[in-house]
Order: C-alpha cells, then structure tokens, then sequence
C-alpha cells in the first residue's frame, strides 16, 4: 500500500472538487494507494500541530518519502512538510507568501463547507510565516502546476520560487485551476513512479 496526502486550500475542504477528483482517480486507477485527505483547521495557529499529528498517527505516510499534493495555501503547507521529512509534492497554484496575502483577511469568516466560523487576527501572519521554507533543497522534489490568469495568486511568484523544479504553466485559466482532472495521469507517474526524495529533518 502506497500513501498520498492532499492538502486543500484556505477556505476549502476535503469535500472541494480538485480533492474528490483526486481520490476518484487514484480509486479508479491505482487501488493500492490511499488518499488521506484531512479537513486542515481554518486556525492557522493549529495547522502545523494538525500536520504533524496526521503523519505520526500514520507513519506509513513518509514511508519511502512523503507524496504530496496541496493546492493554494496547501500548496505552501506541503513545501514545509516536504522540506522537513523528505518526499515530493504536487502543488497545483500554490501560495508562496500567504501571510502577505491573507493580511486582507484578517476577520471573520465562514468556511462554505463546513459552515464553521472563525477569525483571522494579525498574530496569524506570524505563525503562518514560520513554515515558511526560503530555500528548497532540492527543487527537482517538486511539480508546480500554474495557470497564469489566477486571480487570487500572482503565478511568477511560483515560478521564480520553484526554479528548478517540474514546471508546468498554461496560459490563462484561474486559482481553481481549470481542467485539473487532465493532469491527474502525470501527477500520480510523478509521485509514484519516479523515486522519492529521502532527505529527513525531523526535530
């Protein structure tokens, strides 16, 4: 059994079309991998404890290295985890500096579909900043999937962060990143059947 981990956006879920589509395809296709895909908090100050939890709870997560596929802030939270316990990641418009972005955010929201309420506060940009990764160790580890007409992210963020990397940018779309499903074939030849990254910094 082969383990993959989705990591939705801000303001999204499991339930999100991107993550259903994903677990849909790796049923239909490669029946011995399992797609953990977790309801991440809405509070950023609890989303690295929650990240941690998951792969203790589950350790056969980074057995073999860490796959991962994280959209938007995701996107961002699965850099940290690859540049902490080795791996690759799939990351589909992914935020690079979200503590700049969400400083638009700060107060309440409700997540549309979990109906839960909260608040983001100024503090949050800190505890978001900290899983900041400034420099990837290695940038082959990772496959950056940008459509340039993203409304909510500027696209040459990722694509001068991720130098180096599996870039893959079409020409207009949107954050959602239209036409996602078409990609599904090379994301799962990208985290299954080339060899993970090993490259462990727990601590």
């Amino acid at each position: 059994m082969q383990h993959i981990l989705y990591l939705h956006g801000f303001l999204s879920s499991p339930q999100s079309v991107k993550a259903q589509a994903t677990k849909k395809y790796f049923s239909e296709h490669y029946p011995h991998v399992t797609v953990h895909t977790p309801q991440l908090s809405n509070y950023p100050g609890r989303v690295e404890s929650q990240l941690i939890d998951i792969i203790e709870k589950n350790p056969a997560i980074v057995e073999g290295g860490l796959k991962v596929i994280g959209s938007s802030m995701g996107g961002y939270l699965s850099t940290f985890l690859v540049e902490k316990f080795g791996g690759k990641a799939v990351l589909i418009n992914p935020a690079v500096k979200p503590y700049e972005l969400l400083r638009g955010f700060i107060g309440r929201h409700v997540n549309p579909y979990t109906q839960e309420t909260f608040d983001i506060v100024e503090d949050d940009m800190r505890v978001i900043q900290k899983l900041e990764a400034p420099l990837l160790r290695t940038p082959s580890a990772y496959k950056v999937m940008l459509q340039t007409a993203d409304e909510t992210l500027d696209y040459l963020l990722a694509e001068e962060k991720y130098q180096g990397g599996h870039l893959v940018i079409e020409q207009g779309g949107d954050h959602s990143f239209v036409d996602y499903e078409r990609h599904l074939p090379d994301i799962a030849r990208f985290l299954l059947e080339e060899p993970a990254i090993n490259q462990s910094n727990v601590g």
